[in-house]
């Protein structure tokens, strides 16, 4: 049974190991982010975007390690224990927000390859949905995933100021639970792929949707809310 949606970006700058002096910069982007994901129940399904498609279990461990510290994550209270293994960013993601917000949470973590066309996205949401029906239990779903990386003169993507309408667009749909209006996103949007799925998974649309924050700190798009069903 599918019970509270999380909206949380990809940031990397959310570890404060790896933030160092820009962690009091995002303290209320780190505070929005954790307050979005308690509201989970104690069974999560994140999923976010990478090269691939990948269902990663809750034993996953991984390291912050290739982002120059050595912060290990896991997707379950007993994972960190384990030997870590490459992950997906928004898996490592979902691992710290876990240990930060719901310590007792487990995860599954499903990774959508970045190339996925919207109808193929939609339908990948479908099934999700139909799967999480079949459980008997409460299941939250985290969304880790970042808008536009061209939103300011240094931000990583370059450049573009043709992308802020995009990512205004983006931040409005998952503010307003507008489903339709994901199913437009383009290219631009580093998290397209996750955001179509979310749509699909939610169809025709949330009961509620909440906006904890929206910004573009180091021209990066970043929201976190809540949606409810």
């Amino acid at each position: 049974m599918l019970s509270a949606i999380a909206i949380v970006p990809s940031a990397p700058v959310l570890v404060p190991e790896l933030a160092g002096a820009a962690a009091a910069e995002i303290a209320d982007l780190t505070a929005a982010v954790s307050e979005s994901a308690a509201l989970l129940p104690s069974h999560w399904i994140a999923l976010g975007t990478g090269v691939a498609d990948a269902d990663l279990g809750p034993d996953s461990v991984g390291t912050f390690a290739g982002f120059g510290v050595d912060v290990r994550v896991g997707l379950s209270p007993h994972a960190r224990d384990g030997q870590p293994r490459p992950l997906p960013l928004c898996a490592l993601i979902a691992g710290w927000v876990r240990g930060q917000a719901r310590p007792d949470a487990s995860a599954h973590a499903r990774v959508y390859a970045c190339h996925h066309s919207a109808a193929t996205a939609l339908a990948l949401g479908r099934q999700l949905r139909a799967d999480i029906d079949r459980r008997p239990e409460p299941v939250g779903v985290l969304v880790v995933a970042d808008g536009a990386n061209t939103l300011t003169p240094p931000a990583p993507g370059g450049y573009d100021p043709a992308n802020a309408e995009a990512q205004r667009a983006l931040g409005d749909a998952l503010a307003n639970g507008d489903v339709a209006a994901l199913t437009t996103l383009p290219e631009s949007i580093l998290g397209r792929v996750a955001f179509q799925v979310l749509a699909g998974l939610t169809e025709p649309g949330p009961r509620s949707a909440k906006e904890l924050y929206r910004g573009a700190p180091y021209g990066v798009g970043y929201f976190a809310g809540a949606w409810q069903l």
